[in-house]
């Protein structure tokens, strides 16, 4: 009876809801939040620009009588907060109006556009994290040592030099002088087209089609934009991993773990390294963030077909559904990638927990 008693006084003072539908409750909220504030400042920023969008559609030699009746069908003459009311509504709905450059709708030109910039993307961070890691970890346990002196030039070159310079030369001599790789674009234009877009990413679907010819054109155009962003991305994690490392190489548990006879490797990877992993993912996250937002000057370079160079040529044909479109995309992007951020936070640091 007593342990019955107690049982059923556990179960009462259970918490309700449970803790975890409170902090995915409040994970959503803030993701809301967040994406309410994104809408209204993209919103504001598509009034406040001096392009008027009436005058994108009619042209400049359309009557006043045209020109105030499209004014008032894209509902410009309503107050300001009535039109952001419509704009969250069409957005909520997954409509972000049409695009003039293609006349077709935004979210059908993102999702063909956007797959082209994540596979670019992530390849950068692949890069930059597989040789940024173990290079910033090497420059901390050689501290002062001619590879941590490479190393600081490395990352020095890849914050000061402008990417798209990089990209130019890189193409000059890669392209144009050596041969060594493709050239601007995703394939060659005589396999454009042959691959049926399954995932919209030129490496995984013509995988999946098993045409390997494609797959290796398509390797070959990648390689040298990807690695372009991938050193950018390199700079900034090694740069980072290495700081984090010296701060955990001069702490007293590391010295503690040499006494005790561990191996230089032990006390490297399982302990120092082991405390900066935390870190390292909000890193590594800005870093990919980051490459999705600013491919903007590679992907207009070698003419990667993206987001960054759909949002740019759309800003400079007044095309601001387009535009909005395209920024509200970014946006979402930032905000899931900080979501993840904190769901790997839980895996890798139980505290966190």
């Amino acid at each position: 009876m007593a342990a019955t008693g107690k049982a059923q006084e556990g179960r009462a003072r259970a918490p309700f809801p449970p803790r975890w539908v409170k902090r995915t409750g409040m994970t959503l909220g803030s993701i809301a939040i967040t994406m309410l504030g994104l809408l209204f400042v993209t919103f504001l920023i598509g009034r406040v620009m001096p392009i008027d969008p009436v005058l994108a559609i009619v042209g400049e030699r359309a009557s006043p009588e045209v020109y105030a009746r499209v004014h008032q069908e894209l509902g410009l003459d309503r107050p300001l907060m009535v039109q952001f009311w419509f704009y969250l509504q069409d957005v909520l709905r997954g409509d972000f109006g049409t695009s003039l450059l293609t006349a077709r709708p935004v979210s059908e030109d993102i999702a063909r556009v956007f797959p082209a910039t994540l596979e670019l993307a992530t390849l950068g961070t692949l890069i930059g994290v597989l040789l940024g890691v173990p290079l910033g970890v090497l420059a901390a346990v050689r501290r002062g040592s001619w590879i941590d002196q490479v190393a600081r030039v490395v990352a020095l070159v890849g914050y000061s030099m402008p990417i798209f310079w990089l990209g130019l030369m890189g193409l000059l001599i890669f392209y144009g002088i050596l041969g060594w790789v493709g050239g601007p674009g995703r394939l060659s234009i005589f396999y454009d087209g042959m691959i049926e877009p399954v995932t919209g990413m030129i490496l995984i679907d013509s995988a999946l089609a098993g045409d390997w010819t494609v797959f290796r054109d398509a390797v070959n155009h990648i390689v040298l934009p990807a690695s372009l962003l991938g050193y950018y991305s390199l700079a900034y994690i090694s740069r980072m991993t290495r700081s984090f490392m010296l701060e955990q190489m001069s702490a007293e548990y590391v010295t503690t773990a040499r006494v005790k006879g561990l191996s230089e490797r032990a006390v490297i990877w399982n302990h120092a390294f082991r405390n900066i992993r935390v870190q390292l993912i909000t890193v590594i996250a800005l870093s990919y963030a980051g490459l999705l937002e600013g491919s903007v000057l590679t992907e207009i370079i070698f003419a990667w077909p993206g987001i960054g160079s759909y949002i740019t040529n759309a800003l400079l044909s007044a095309d601001m559904s387009a535009v909005l479109g395209g920024t509200v995309v970014v946006g979402l992007a930032f905000v899931l990638l900080n979501v993840f951020s904190d769901l790997l936070y839980k895996v890798f640091d139980p505290r966190a927990k």
